[in-house]
């Protein structure tokens, strides 16, 4: 069976409970599944966030999702992938992002969402601007994060 990852870019909140229910209702070849959902913190390093503006170029950013999500099924024995990542202004609290990952095991159902999170972090073509008393800036990348990404490069 083909298995085909569900991405969507959008504006709207989403339900986590509902979603990883319907990627694994009635499917009993699934015996792991694996989520992950980023949410905006309301501080930093004590310094208080009042929010998140989230941007993107509508078109790349489905399609470079994509491309890593089509990696991930690849690279790992999926039954089910599921991508959301919200844009606009988002608010302490509210969910940003969603990988869900559903397999016969739980080795690849993991690794597969954290490979997934890991290109978000870093690599998905989005940008952030960071609201706080003192104005808004934009949020560059972390040296962590990067690492983090780069022990999927294939050698």
């Amino acid at each position: 069976m083909s298995v085909t990852a569900t991405i969507r870019i959008q504006e709207a909140d989403f339900d986590v409970g509902r979603e990883i229910a319907a990627l694994s209702k009635g499917r009993t070849d699934v015996g792991a599944v694996v989520s992950f959902s980023g949410i905006c913190r309301g501080d930093d390093n004590g310094e208080a966030i009042a929010a998140l503006t989230l941007e993107h170029y509508p078109g790349m950013a489905e399609a470079e999702i994509g491309r890593h999500a089509d990696e991930a099924l690849s690279r790992w024995p999926l039954q089910g992938l599921t991508v959301i990542h919200r844009f606009g202004r988002i608010a302490p609290g509210e969910n940003i992002v969603l990988v869900v990952t559903a397999s016969s095991h739980r080795q690849a159902a993991f690794e597969a969402a954290e490979f997934l999170m890991d290109y978000l972090k870093t690599n998905a073509p989005f940008w952030k601007r960071e609201e706080s008393r003192e104005g808004a800036s934009w949020i560059e990348a972390r040296e962590h994060d990067d690492a983090a990404a780069a022990r999927w490069t294939k050698s």
